[in-house]
């Protein structure tokens, strides 16, 4: 599955992919003929992937709502970040996403263009009425990026949750 924008290619990832991605990136890049440049996959991060590799497995009929989506930058097929959406809609019919992007990219709107698109999709799929996005307390440019695509904050503590 894959969402066009003007200036980017948003690949969901299947199970195969996911593992590639987690052991054999230089086979995954050619899979996708594009570099992968966006945050480095370490510690955390790592953990999460794994973690929703186990979700696409166990629930291999909705990878859309537990998979990665890679971001593509189209003139150069550089893997400038990646979003995913935690799980599939809850009982309120809503979807919580979660995105990162390389250093390199920072700036240049690429993920707000994203995140416009993930959110558009979402909200056209059955079952879904709302995204919502966490935050840190301290990470302006992300809650300067969720205002951007229409998100309010929604409760503000250690973290800050937002809706869309």
């Amino acid at each position: 599955m894959t969402i066009d924008t003007p200036r980017l290619e948003i690949r969901l990832l299947g199970a195969e992919q996911l593992s590639l991605w987690l052991g054999d990136l230089p086979r995954l890049e050619q899979e996708l003929n594009g570099a992968y440049r966006a945050e480095p996959l370490t510690d955390m991060f790592r953990t999460i992937v794994e973690e929703q590799l186990a979700a696409v497995t166990a629930d291999p009929a909705n990878p859309q709502w537990h998979s990665f989506w890679f971001i593509l930058r189209k003139t150069d097929r550089s893997v400038v970040g990646s979003a995913v959406f935690k799980d599939g809609p809850d009982s309120g019919g809503r979807v919580e996403i979660g995105y990162g992007l390389g250093r390199a990219f920072e700036g240049h709107g690429y993920m707000t263009e994203a995140v416009e698109a993930l959110c558009g999709w979402a909200l056209r799929q059955p079952g879904v009425r709302r995204v919502t996005a966490e935050t840190d307390a301290d990470g302006i440019a992300s809650q300067r990026l969720l205002q951007r695509c229409g998100f309010r904050e929604l409760s503000r503590g250690e973290t800050v949750w937002w809706i869309r």
